[in-house]
């Protein structure tokens, strides 16, 4: 009778331990791939500031608010491994919390419901999160007003507007005033209520009245350079590809060059390694001893060949300045090459004849 209870204490615990087995071995094959990509084709209009992808920060955090991966877009991985459940992904180019010239702040958070056993791909939507305002001064206002100074004021903080001032002062969305500081007062010449994504720009004056009246301030909006609502698209139809300093406007991703086969276009990526025909799934990022080709990726950690595009590097100008056994250096570096789009180079998809480049 003893016996017979051992063994079968032994074999609930031999059953007990091979439910335990199955059981991770099974939540092992029930979690979901979480990837991300950016839609480039939703960056909005900020004049010329177009942001570099590769520095944008990105942060993924469960529901419980952990954070899974914090850091550079360009730095993070393809893929995460991740059990079932809600995640939170945000991207954002910079941070950004005062007026500010020159700092458009593009970004885009999202909820992803990753299921069990599947691969979710958040395709994130980087457009203009602030605003902006463009003063552009007439040629009379500093002569009305040589020791005036022009502020762009958001709550409590001020920025200094120069009359030869060209750039764009970005704003948080909300209330933004325009003060006109002279003869030891402030002025307020107007308040206005901007939006997320609206450019606004004044033209600012001196309006003559007539020669008993005198002369005042003039603020218009001018409405030719109201960019509300504009877009600005980068990955669009670029099929003609005008090249020129113009690669930031017709340039495709890596991932959309696959809407290109057999077209001739522009596309974006980043250098992240070579020697492609070598054996295995990875791009080669060091020691690389061929010159005719090179790979780009849409972000700089990428190595995996099947995320690559493969550009040919024909012999002359374009091998000799981009290729990476002279100019290992490269690698990471942004680039916009030129040619026709294949579905398969070095067993992945590629460019032949590369007839131009640029940084």
């Amino acid at each position: 009778m003893k016996k017979t209870i051992f063994l079968l204490g032994a074999l609930v615990a031999v059953l007990a331990s091979c439910d335990d087995f199955f059981g991770k071995e099974g939540e092992e094959d029930m979690k979901g791939e979480l990837r991300w990509t950016i839609d480039s084709s939703t960056l909005t209009k900020s004049a010329e500031e177009i942001p570099d992808t590769n520095d944008f920060i990105l942060s993924i955090c469960d529901s419980k608010g952990n954070r899974l991966y914090e850091g550079k877009y360009g730095d993070s991985p393809e893929y995460l491994s991740l059990d079932a459940g809600n995640y939170t992904i945000r991207l954002i180019s910079l941070d950004f919390n005062a007026p500010a010239f020159s700092r458009p702040q593009y970004g885009d958070e999202q909820l992803v419901i990753v299921p069990p056993g599947e691969s979710v791909c958040a395709k994130l939507q980087c457009t203009l999160l602030n605003a902006g305002i463009k003063l552009n001064i007439g040629s009379d206002f500093p002569t009305a007003f040589p020791d005036g100074i022009l502020y762009v004021k958001q709550e409590s903080t001020r920025l200094k507007w120069l009359y030869k001032e060209k750039r764009i002062a970005y704003v948080m969305p909300g209330a933004v005033s325009i003060i006109l500081y002279n003869e030891g007062k402030d002025v307020q010449l107007l308040t206005r209520t901007l939006k997320q994504r609206e450019i606004l720009s004044l033209n600012v004056s001196v309006a003559n009245r007539g020669a008993n009246s005198g002369s005042s301030l003039s603020v218009s909006v001018d409405t030719s350079r109201n960019w509300t609502n504009d877009s600005y698209i980068i990955g669009g139809d670029n099929s003609g590809g005008n090249g020129g300093g113009n690669e930031d406007k017709n340039a495709v991703s890596v991932a959309n060059s696959a809407n290109y086969i057999g077209k001739t276009v522009w596309v974006c990526g980043y250098i992240v390694g070579g020697d492609l025909s070598s054996s295995g799934a990875s791009v080669k990022t060091s020691g690389i001893n061929k010159d005719t080709h090179l790979a780009i990726a849409d972000r700089s950690s990428v190595t995996a060949k099947s995320s690559c595009l493969a550009v040919e590097l024909p012999k002359g100008a374009i091998r000799d300045a981009l290729n990476l056994v002279d100019h290992p250096e490269l690698i990471g570096r942004r680039v916009y090459v030129k040619g026709k789009i294949v579905d398969a180079y070095f067993n992945t998809r590629g460019m032949k004849g590369t007839n131009d480049y640029d940084f």
